[in-house]
Formats: C-alpha cells, sequence, structure tokens
C-alpha cells in the first residue's frame, strides 16, 4: 500500500532527561535523532528530533523525539502539539522523575488520548525493581489518557521488549482517531533548513487539510506567499500531504531568514491572527493560584508567547483567582499576534519561576473586544461544543449587522461547504436570515426593522408633505456603521413583505400617503393650473412661489412632489415647464425636422414661440436631453 493511503500516525517521546527516550527511538526505528554536534558532545537532547517506522504495509509512525531536560521544556511543547499518540518513557532504575510528572502533565493538557508506557533500561532492574516502577507508574497515570495503556519492559541496549513495544504500538495506533483533512490547510513550522540548490525548506506536522506541489501558501504571522516546489513526508518526495504526516515543504523564492519555528503555513487569506483568544483554561492540581491578570507563557503549535491571562467569570473579575485542578472561561491577551483556530490545544507556563501550569483549548480566537455577559456565555458555549451551526448561530446573535461565513471560517478552519451547510441549517429553522451575502440571526432582523420602520414613521411626522427618506440618510442615520449594502438588503426583505416601498432613491412606509391640508391642495392646484396655461412662456420660481398662500418651506415641497411625479419638468433651478407643454415642442420639433433637421436660435423662437429669456433654457435642456445636438451657431435635431 502506498504511503498516500496508509495510516499515518505522529508519535511524541515523552519523560524525564536520560531516560533513553532517543536510544528507545533508534533502537526502533533505526535513526540517530539527535542531530546537533552538542547534543553528541553532551550526551543529552537538546533540540527536537524524527525518525519514521513503518509497522505494517498501511500504518507509518512518525517519530517526535523532545528533550527531557526542564531547560529545554519550549523545545519539547514545539513538538508536542501535533502528536497523536504518546510514547511514555520511565527509566526502570529511576522510576518517576520530574520531568516524567510535567511530560505527562503537558501530553494531557494538549489532549493526547493514547499512549504506550516503556519501561527502558529494563535491563539495569530486577524483577522487584521493575514491579515497583510499574505499580508507580500505574498510579501516577489513574484515571488520564494512559490509564489501562500497555506497559512494556524495555532495553534498548540489548533489544529485549522491543518486539512487544512494537506491536503495542501498532494495536494502539490504529485505533488512534486520524487528523481531519477536511478542515483548512495548517502546518506550525517546527524547523527550517536549507537544501542546497532547492532554498528553503519548512518541516512540521500537518495538523489539517491538505496540500500539493504547486499550491500556494501564506506564512503567519506576516502574510508573505509562496508556491511550494516540492513536498516530502517521512523522507519521501510526494505530489500532495495530507493531515496527519510529517511535512517538509520546499517553498519557492522563500529565504531561511523568512522562515522560523512557531510560524504557521495556511491557505492563503484564511486564517488571521489576533493579539487575544477566548479560551477554557485549566489549572493543574499541583499548581499555586493563578491571580487574574497574570502574566503567563503560552505555548501553542510549535509557538510561544508572553501574555497575560484574564478570567471571564464572577462579578468582580480584578479579583478572581483559579484554584488547582478548576477550569474556567479566560482570555489571554498576548504581547504579539498569535495563529490559532477553535478547538487548538495549548499549555501555559508561570512567568517566573518557569513551569508548567496548565493549559486547555481555545474556543474564540477572534472574540469581540466587547460584549455582554450573556452574549459571551453563550457564544463561548457553542464554540465548547465544536458545532459549526451553533458557533455560527451564537456569533449571529453577538453581531447587530451578522456575520459573513468567512468568520466562521477564520475562526475555526472549516471548509466553505461545511460553513454554507450551517448557513442553510440556520435559515431553514428560522433561527436566522440571508440578508444579502450576511447571516443576521432573526432577533437581530427584527430588532433591526423595527428600529428602521420607528425612523420612517418619525419622518413621515415631520415631513408629511414628503414622499419618502433618501435611503442613504436612512442607512446613515439608523445603521451608523453598519456593513456596505445591509440597510438595502434589509429594506428589500421589507418591501417583500409589503411593509416599506421604494421609489426614485426614496423610501417611505408602504401605508404613508402624502395628505394635503386644504390651503396645501389649493396651492398645489393653483401651481398646475399656472404652469399649464403659461406654455412654453413660464413664470421664474423666485417670482411665483411668494404668491400662495403657504409659507416657503411647504410651497417649495409641493413643488418638488410635483417635479417627482413628473407633472412639471425642471429646466434650470428658476425655470419649470408643465410636461404637456415640453411634449407640444417635442411635436413641433419633430415636424421641423422632417424639412430640415437644421434650426438656429432665431428659428427655434419663432417655432416656439417664447422670446430669448425662455430660448436659451429651452435649447440648453433639449441638448442635455440628447434632442438636440449643438454644431456652431446652430442645432441639429436628432
Amino acid at each position: 500500500m502506498s504511503s498516500s493511503q496508509s495510516k499515518h500516525v505522529i508519535v511524541g517521546t515523552a519523560g524525564h532527561i536520560d531516560h533513553g527516550k532517543t536510544a528507545l527511538v533508534q533502537a526502533l526505528t533505526g535513526v540517530d535523532t539527535d542531530r546537533w554536534a552538542e547534543e553528541k558532545r553532551r550526551g543529552i537532547t537538546i533540540d527536537l528530533g524524527f525518525a519514521r517506522l513503518d509497522l505494517a504495509d498501511d500504518l507509518r509512525l512518525g517519530f517526535v523525539d523532545v528533550p527531557g531536560h526542564e531547560r529545554f521544556v519550549k523545545n519539547m511543547l514545539a513538538g508536542a502539539a501535533g502528536i497523536d499518540l504518546a510514547l511514555f518513557v520511565v527509566a526502570a532504575d529511576e522510576s518517576i522523575m520530574p520531568q516524567t510528572r510535567e511530560h505527562f502533565d503537558i501530553c494531557g493538557l494538549l489532549g493526547v488520548r493514547a499512549g504506550v508506557v516503556a519501561l527502558t533500561k529494563a535491563d539495569l532492574a530486577d524483577a522487584d525493581m521493575l514491579g515497583l516502577v510499574r505499580m508507580e507508574v500505574e498510579e501516577l497515570v489513574q484515571s488520564s489518557f494512559l490509564d489501562g495503556a500497555p506497559i512494556v519492559p524495555v532495553s534498548s541496549k540489548t533489544g529485549a521488549g522491543l518486539d512487544e513495544l512494537r506491536a503495542a504500538l501498532a494495536e494502539t495506533a490504529r485505533h488512534v482517531e486520524s487528523k481531519s483533512a477536511r478542515r483548512r490547510f495548517r502546518l506550525p513550522i517546527d524547523r527550517v533548513f536549507v537544501i542546497q540548490g532547492f532554498g528553503a525548506v519548512a518541516t512540521g506536522t500537518l495538523v489539517a487539510g491538505n496540500v500539493k506541489i504547486g499550491a500556494e501558501l501564506e506564512v503567519l504571522p506576516g502574510g508573505e506567499r509562496y508556491r511550494v516546489r516540492g513536498l516530502e513526508t517521512h523522507d519521501q518526495q510526494v505530489e500532495s500531504a495530507r493531515a496527519g504526516q510529517r511535512t517538509a515543504v520546499n517553498l519557492g523564492g522563500a529565504d531561511a531568514a523568512d522562515l522560523s519555528r512557531g510560524m504557521v503555513l495556511t491557505e492563503p487569506g484564511v486564517v488571521e491572527p489576533s493579539l487575544r483568544v477566548e479560551c477554557e483554561l485549566s489549572l493543574l492540581p499541583h499548581a499555586a493560584p493563578l491571580k487574574h491578570g497574570a502574566p503567563i507563557h503560552l505555548h501553542i503549535g510549535s509557538a510561544e508567547f508572553e501574555g497575560r491571562v484574564f478570567f471571564a467569570s464572577g462579578a468582580d473579575e480584578r479579583s478572581a483567582k483559579l484554584q488547582p485542578g478548576e477550569r474556567s472561561w479566560a482570555r489571554l491577551q498576548l504581547s504579539e499576534p498569535v495563529v490559532a483556530l477553535a478547538d487548538d490545544r495549548f499549555v501555559i507556563r508561570r512567568f517566573s519561576p518557569v513551569e508548567t501550569i496548565g493549559g486547555g483549548r481555545v474556543l474564540d480566537p477572534h472574540p469581540p473586544q466587547r460584549s455582554t455577559p450573556a452574549q459571551r456565555d453563550r457564544r463561548l458555549e457553542a464554540f465548547a461544543s465544536s458545532e459549526a451551526d451553533r458557533i455560527l448561530e451564537a456569533l449571529a446573535y453577538e453581531a447587530p449587522f451578522g456575520v459573513v461565513l468567512r468568520d466562521l471560517t477564520v475562526r475555526t478552519g472549516v471548509q466553505n461547504k461545511e460553513a454554507e451547510s450551517a448557513a442553510k441549517k440556520l435559515v431553514g429553522a428560522g433561527t436566522a436570515i440571508r440578508l444579502g451575502p450576511r447571516i443576521v440571526h432573526r432577533e437581530r432582523v427584527e430588532q433591526a426593522a423595527a428600529k428602521l420602520l420607528e425612523a420612517l414613521g418619525e419622518f413621515h411626522r415631520k415631513n408629511p408633505l414628503l414622499p419618502g427618506m433618501p435611503a442613504r440618510t436612512l442607512a446613515s442615520s439608523v445603521f451608523d456603521g453598519s456593513p456596505e449594502g445591509f440597510c438595502d438588503n434589509l429594506l428589500t426583505r421589507l418591501a417583500a413583505n409589503g411593509a416599506v416601498a421604494a421609489e426614485a432613491e426614496r423610501v417611505r412606509l408602504a401605508s404613508h400617503r402624502i395628505r394635503l391640508q386644504d390651503d396645501e391642495r389649493e396651492a398645489r392646484d393653483r401651481i398646475v393650473s399656472a404652469f399649464e396655461e403659461a406654455g412654453l412662456q413660464v413664470p421664474a420660481l423666485k417670482e411665483f412661489l411668494p404668491g400662495l398662500k403657504v409659507d416657503a418651506a411647504r410651497a417649495r415641497k409641493i413643488l418638488a412632489n410635483l417635479l417627482r411625479e413628473g407633472l412639471l419638468v425642471k429646466v434650470t433651478d428658476q425655470l419649470v415647464f408643465h410636461r404637456q407643454a415640453l411634449a407640444a415642442m417635442d411635436k413641433l420639433l419633430a415636424e421641423r425636422k422632417a424639412q430640415n433637421p437644421r434650426i438656429s436660435v432665431g428659428e427655434f423662437k419663432d417655432l416656439a414661440g417664447v422670446s430669448r429669456k425662455w430660448a436659451i433654457p429651452l435649447l440648453e435642456y433639449l441638448d442635455r436631453s440628447n434632442k438636440t445636438r449643438r454644431d456652431g451657431a446652430e442645432r441639429v435635431i436628432r
């Protein structure tokens, strides 16, 4: 079976310094994972090492060998984040030591769900000692992910127990849940090197998605983009790689200086770094209480950050403390942008002295700056469920103008198809409504609609002679700060429901009608009659309007309504004409065109029966209306 069809499981070593982790990996795989001269000289592992073991045609293990010294725990954490299965190493001649416990705690905090215990250096311990160490290990792992796991005595020196250990690893690995290839591609970088003639190579555990040669990838934080020139998984060149594989990516055009441990390779434009995340945080039972606002080291993926922890519960959060063994929702405020998605596991270490004190999982990697406790609780409960539709519903509920589906993918890493499916489920259930590209919670739509209708009603009460409110004014006054198109899409929905009507860039309540008072009706009739009788020799507005029996403001509104109705037509700011008069002029021009399409100003004056006072504005109006075209001193009738 090919590598691409095999099951790939990442095995991480864990255990105290000098308990034989590296020797055991070499005995199992034939690979010495100590790569540096200093490691050889000092006889201890300082940085991450890598090896592979094919246990069957359809099962491949990728080993991440981690340092056991307390000074290099941060290096251990850089490699532990992607492991599926722990090879928990305890020396039979020393039993449980400080880093045995710390590595055990770290594996639990990172959500490792399976493992095998190797009692190394079994050749240096008698049966009684082996029995005692076994009991101490069983006591340590009770009620943990290693409870009931195989415990195999082994000697890297003599080879005793290696076959039994391989069998235990194979059996355990077959039951490990594979990483999700359905999520967006993401690879935390844990090593960078240069191959002569090929350029920079970044390696890491591919924690989600797939990648192919030729794909464009983005390096975060930073945002630089590169093409994949080559791929290797477990030292074999491949055309593509998938979640769960140790992967080396040769990036065309990248220099080693452009890449470093802690960066993340992703699909372009999918993941966004953030300076704060909200999470579910657990404190280890033996840790000291953690105060609200305490400084911490955050280890997530292959990266390390400094930050502070703030608890998201209690009336007086400033005095809150997380007690040993307790769990709480918290906000982590970071000194540098972190690349994280919902459900990512992390570890926190005390700022000083540096020691592992807790960890948990990211819930919302892009929480709003402010939210009410009720909104926050609703959102975090949804993220804790890991259900895309619940998360989308909570995000839409908290956002006054709804969300776009990218908000869901940026926070969770789900593919577009799953995001769309979540949206359809909410819309189908009536929980949310689509307004253009946005998914808006039904309650928010109802609130926005009520606000809009109230604003229109108030406008009509203050402006009874106006047919409606300008749509742009409505959007800016009622929905200040709303996304582009939100008000228009809401109006479209309300129009379809018969609540509003839109005419000529104005919006009105569907029930609104202009109702004139007696003096206003008399003024309207007088305007219509006067301009109908005037033909093309109309009076100037500044001379005519003051003679009406209504104030100037109402007179202008009545005139504006007549212009909107098309009964009157504005030619200049001071000249308006009855539409019948202009229609009669059009008929005269048509008759003239049949005889001669060219006409001078004087000829037009005679044709229309007007003086130059009206002729010039009318000809300019005809030019603007494309009914005539100026050609020197004459016009050409179109």
